[in-house]
């Protein structure tokens, strides 16, 4: 890479900002996060465009997708394999190269766009009064800028949709206490006529009440909540468009819909943006119908590949290989891991539960590419634990090293690799202890939502 030394220096400089914000206590206006973060991002990924050095997948795969649309050819089938996911981002890169704009511009501009708008959401996300503190952080944030603009991975895509999703589900208010919701005395009428009570039938209907509250609150007016459902389940649908892991974001959106059928019509929604461009595939893309069991297969195939992280990279010496048995372990690991944090985080906010899934991932996988690590930023920005930034900040180097100074040269890279995969396992008990441990019951509203600065 030709510009790590300018890249390293901005990454740092991010950091600092970030971590003097949050020791300081800043509040910066919103427009200013916008534009710190319109700037960095602009900035590295015309480096990263001119540089000499490309990510591999960035041209073997998302390229050649880009290029198949472009051709009225199906991007799965019609890219050399290299594209595992529905056609909607392909779509757009072959829109951006339609217009004539180079690959290496084209293909960072969808990334980074949708990590710009991704500022205000985790503001938004965040909420309270550090909300613009939380954005700010976001825009100075190591992986995402690695991510978007240097690799171009769309991991920034999945990420706006699916907190976009959340945003929408939790609605207007207090966070804590989604909806506009009526309780048993004020559905009752009882108002002014309440004082006439004798003291012992108002203590009696005090105590009924306070028992009968938690299982008969009502929504004023459940067409805002059906709405939010709606438009909630689409964004999350969208997010499933670009890649397929947002599925561990899908339990903490409906736990924010209140009721049975808000949930209901959330989880409907979401799979129509994904039905969508399954069955449009004729028609966009030239697939032909019978092709279509083709393009379900390869989408849903996992390659075994193990080594670059954790605990298998460990077991193979940090080879990056094809190993189906520890690939079955680690499916099995997650599934077991998300059912006990699901148990475990079932009263709490949702954005934690969704945060603990995301981590625990993180924990057990038996595979991972750098940019998987930027799937909990936004979360534990928004939210952070005591242990958020160990989490943050560590992953960020792991990760830096691998984009920064193991692309100088392929042997370095070549010598490199095992050591830098192997050392991912000092990380695992980080991000298992940045899992917000004290926020498994629903906090109240007063209680404060981080730990300790």
């Amino acid at each position: 890479m030709d510009y790590a030394v300018l890249t390293g220096i901005v990454l740092v400089s991010g950091v600092v900002l970030a971590l003097v914000a949050q020791w300081r206590d800043w509040r910066p206006p919103l427009w200013l996060a916008i534009a710190v973060g319109v700037g960095v991002r602009v900035l590295i990924m015309y480096t990263s465009a001119i540089d000499t050095w490309q990510p591999v997948d960035f041209v073997n795969s998302f390229k050649p997708a880009g290029e198949a649309v472009l051709n009225r050819q199906d991007p799965v089938l019609g890219s050399n394999g290299g594209w595992h996911f529905l056609p909607t981002i392909p779509y757009v890169y072959g829109i951006l190269l339609w217009l004539g704009i180079p690959w290496e511009y084209a293909g960072r501009l969808v990334t980074v766009v949708a990590d710009i708008v991704l500022i205000p959401l985790v503001g938004k996300l965040a909420g309270g009064p550090r909300a613009s503190l939380r954005a700010f952080q976001y825009a100075l944030s190591p992986l995402a800028l690695l991510v978007a603009s240097v690799h171009g991975q769309v991991e920034p895509v999945a990420l706006v949709f699916g907190v976009a999703a959340f945003v929408v589900a939790r609605g207007p208010g207090d966070p804590h206490r989604p909806g506009v919701t009526m309780t048993v005395r004020e559905m009752l009428g009882l108002g002014g006529g309440w004082r006439g009570l004798g003291p012992a039938v108002r203590q009696s209907a005090t105590h009924l009440a306070s028992l009968a509250r938690p299982a008969f609150t009502f929504h004023a007016d459940e067409r805002p909540a059906y709405r939010r459902a709606l438009w909630a389940g689409l964004l999350m649908g969208l997010a499933l468009c670009a890649k397929s892991w947002p599925i561990w974001l899908i339990p903490g959106m409906l736990l924010l819909l209140r009721g049975f059928r808000p949930r209901l019509i959330g989880l409907i929604a979401t799979g129509i943006p994904p039905i969508f461009f399954l069955v449009t595939l004729p028609i966009f893309a030239g697939t032909s119908l019978s092709d279509i069991p083709k393009v379900m297969d390869v989408m849903s195939d996992i390659r075994p590949i193990v080594g670059e992280w954790g605990w298998t990279a460990v077991l193979v010496g940090g080879d990056w290989t094809l190993h189906s048995a520890y690939a079955k372990i680690g499916t099995y690991l997650i599934y077991a891991s998300v059912l006990a944090v699901c148990w475990v985080w079932r009263r709490a906010d949702p954005v934690d539960l969704t945060t603990a899934i995301l981590l625990v991932f993180m924990v057990v996988t038996p595979r991972l590419g750098a940019q998987y690590l930027l799937w909990f930023v936004p979360f534990l920005i928004a939210r952070p634990t005591r242990f958020a930034w160990p989490a943050l900040l560590g992953t960020a180097l792991w990760a830096s090293i691998g984009y920064l100074w193991m692309t100088q040269h392929w042997k370095i890279w070549q010598d490199w690799h095992p050591g830098w995969a192997m050392a991912s396992i000092v990380l695992l008990p980080v991000l298992a202890l940045a899992m917000p441990w004290g926020r498994r019951v629903f906090a109240a509203p007063t209680a404060p939502l981080e730990g300790p600065r």
